[in-house]
């Protein structure tokens, strides 16, 4: 699974639209957007903000379990 999967899949687990996972890091509803559908990759400070949100690790959200 790539980022964005893993992105998609926590955010519909916890019932979240994209607008508001969005709100919550201080992004754009389209950079989730092109991040779940890999247009795009998260930058590194991404990565720890979605993490943190999302209570997981930086290597989990990589596929690195």
């Amino acid at each position: 699974m790539n980022i964005g999967e893993t992105i998609k899949e926590l955010r519909i687990e916890r019932n979240l639209s994209q607008q508001k996972l969005a709100s919550a890091i201080g992004v754009s509803q389209k950079a989730i957007d092109y991040w779940e559908r890999g247009v795009n990759e998260p930058k590194a400070s991404y990565v720890a903000l979605l993490a943190d949100f999302f209570n997981v690790s930086c290597d989990y959200l990589l596929g690195r379990e």
